[in-house]
């Protein structure tokens, strides 16, 4: 084995590691390491110019490996490795020593984290000492893309990948496409009619050549790999061919079964044959199995009886559907925090205190009132509401930590529009504080503070009951330090935004995470916010995390953008850092492949393990399983971690 030359740089990072670790003794120490040829120290070696010094000192020192001691190898390892495959060096010989996340960012003590960050890069240089050089896993692929969750998100990401050529399956687990946007008034900051914007992009995702819609359908579980998913879909029965329906009603007006509507967040009911809206796609009745009096056996029948058509079907059943596909878009959506859980303000209990959403509803002109603002318990108009910000957001004893984001927004345009509507009511806002942060944002509460007269009270609301036929909502109002009791007639909470109910089974199938409040995980924040860490799904709108539309739009284009640029390529490559099997020394036993949380593994006709090394993520699962050693991942074998602890402790 020829004598290793490997050369060390050592980053400041401006002051994130400079103003803990004194970079300059670290370069100092390594520079007396017998395998390191090369020690260089510098600013940001992720500039330009940094990656010039690596590109330069691999060809003048003849450097066989290089260990780059800066922040997270999730940041910036790839852009190290290809600046030394620019030089010639195989990128596989890189390696990251994280002295900032692990190191400076932790400590104090300048002295200690100086020592700390000279073990941790020794560490990396005796991994890379025994590092190979590798090739990355060339992978054929389908032309195919999978969107799952038809709102406004999903219907953006599907039209941008079918405009670029490519066949889209878009997955909408209701029976319409539109998501919430669909149920919404009107938009701010500049007050458009959301039907008015929506409604043209589903139907142009509709007709796209390239975009086969699939409603009342889930995907419930996918298989393979990047540029190789197999998803089943499973298509739910909806008793009615929309190829035969022609949307005259009759079945609707003769069905005996009303339930709430979920369209219209339970202000009126609906039967149980039904459109969602008007303006719905697929636009064709749909019949709830659950409302319905009875399918098997069939009980009433009454709408076959008029459907003149003939597009009832009682015959159809469930259908699994198998597709294969390169990428994967998750855009799942959000539900609001339910009222029920808000018992201090009534929620659940007291029929004039709503949610935004069924707010909305009052307000839209497709609403259960035509636009005409009402009391759901009496139909009165109200000529006080109260609106309440944060309720179950920004809670973290009671209800969830997260800020929801859009709720200062959409109060201002609900009071807003309330003013319009009632010129003589009179809108009162409850905030903890304002979170304007968008283009237009600021000057819109501007305007609704200071134009339109709106009341807003700075401190949250405690508690609200019914005192005879009046709301009492109970708060303090922080500016003036005095308590607050203020008679209402109808109270609005901005409840909480949540992930769908979906998500978390959807992400245990995808293999896919979520974070502590539920939504998807992204890979990293800022510079891979749309990718997840499994290749070729990809993460986008509010299922990812509380949004606007506009910032849903922008980031279900951003996943587009990433699924395109997989699709287009000739072939796909996957990291060669996978596990390998030692058929001489595996003893068939199995537990490998029972642990692996990607089902990279399993045993071949002679009983031994082999490895899939397209589905494997070098995650090392089944390495610290495996009794007899056989499993070994590539660059970081047991040899290697175990001269990595040795290093490690030498100076204890």
């Amino acid at each position: 084995m020829p004598t290793p030359r490997i050369g060390v740089f050592v980053c400041h990072c401006g002051l994130n590691i400079e103003r803990t670790v004194d970079t300059r003794a670290v370069a100092e120490a390594l520079s007396r390491h017998p395998a390191v040829a090369h020690v260089a120290d510098y600013d940001y070696m992720c500039s330009d110019p940094g990656q010039g010094l690596i590109r330069e000192a691999i060809d003048a020192h003849r450097l066989t490996g290089v260990v780059v001691a800066a922040c997270s190898p999730a940041m910036h390892e790839p852009t190290f490795r290809r600046a030394a495959e620019e030089a010639g060096l195989n990128p596989y010989l890189v390696e990251m020593a994280n002295i900032r996340e692990h190191c400076s960012w932790v400590h104090h003590d300048r002295a200690e984290a100086t020592r700390k960050a000279i073990v941790i890069t020794r560490t990396l240089v005796e991994k890379v000492k025994r590092n190979h050089p590798l090739e990355p896993v060339e992978i054929d692929h389908v032309d195919q893309c999978l969107v799952i969750g038809g709102g406004i998100t999903g219907i953006q990401a599907a039209l941008d990948v079918a405009e670029s050529g490519f066949q889209v399956i878009l997955v909408e687990k209701g029976p319409s496409l539109g998501g919430h946007m669909a149920q919404l008034s009107e938009t701010f900051p500049t007050l458009d009619c959301s039907q008015c914007i929506l409604t043209p992009k589903m139907v142009e995702a509709a007709r796209h050549p390239n975009i086969r819609v699939m409603t009342y359908s889930e995907v419930v579980g996918v298989s393979g790999y990047v540029g190789n998913y197999v998803a089943k879909i499973r298509k739910n029965p909806t008793y009615v061919d929309p190829d035969k329906c022609n949307l005259c009603g009759e079945c609707a007006v003769v069905c005996p079964q009303s339930v709430k509507s979920e369209f219209d967040r339970g202000l009126v009911e609906r039967k149980a044959i039904y459109i969602p809206f008007q303006q719905a796609i697929p636009s064709s009745y749909t019949l709830d199995e659950d409302a319905c009096l009875g399918i098997r056996p069939l009980r009433c029948s009454e709408c076959a009886k008029v459907c003149e058509p003939g597009a009832i079907d009682f015959d159809m059943r469930p259908e699994i559907v198998e597709e294969e596909v390169a990428a994967i878009i998750v855009a799942t959506g959000y539900e609001l925090y339910s009222p029920t859980r808000l018992g201090e303000y009534g929620g659940g209990e007291i029929a004039d205190v709503i949610d935004g959403l069924q707010f909305e509803r009052i307000l839209s002109a497709s609403g259960p009132t035509g636009g005409a603002i009402r009391r759901p318990s009496d139909g009165r108009t109200p000529k006080r509401v109260v609106f309440v910000q944060c309720a179950g957001s920004r809670d973290p004893e009671n209800h969830n930590a997260h800020c929801s984001r859009v709720c200062c927004m959409y109060t201002a345009k609900h009071a807003l529009l309330y003013r319009h509507a009632v010129p003589d009511g009179e809108a009162v806002i409850f905030y903890i504080d304002i979170r304007a942060g968008g283009k237009g944002y600021e000057e819109f509460i501007q305007h609704a503070t200071e134009d339109e007269r709106i009341l807003y009270l700075r401190g949250k609301a405690a508690r609200v009951y019914r005192d005879g036929d009046r709301l009492v909502v109970w708060g303090v109002d922080t500016l003036s330090g005095r308590r607050i009791e203020i008679d209402a007639d109808l109270v609005v909470l901005a409840t909480s935004i949540e992930p769908h109910p979906s998500t978390a089974a959807l992400a245990k199938a995808l293999k896919i995470g979520c974070g502590s409040e539920g939504f998807l995980k992204e890979a990293h924040p800022k510079l891979r916010p749309v990718e997840s860490l499994t290749a070729g799904i990809f993460v986008a709108g509010a299922g990812q995390g509380p949004k606007d539309i506009p910032d849903a739009v922008a980031q279900g284009s951003g996943a587009a953008a990433k699924a395109i640029s997989l699709l287009a390529r000739e072939t796909l490559t996957h990291s060669p850092e996978v596990v390998t099997i030692d058929e001489s020394v595996c003893g068939g036993c199995g537990v490998c492949v029972a642990m692996c949380p990607y089902s990279a593994l399993s045993r071949n006709g002679a009983g031994v393990a082999e490895c899939n090394e397209v589905l494997c993520e070098g995650c090392g699962t089944c390495v610290s399983a495996c009794p007899t050693g056989a499993a070994q991942l590539r660059n970081m074998t047991d040899a290697q971690v175990r001269g990595m602890i040795e290093v490690a402790l030498a100076d204890v």
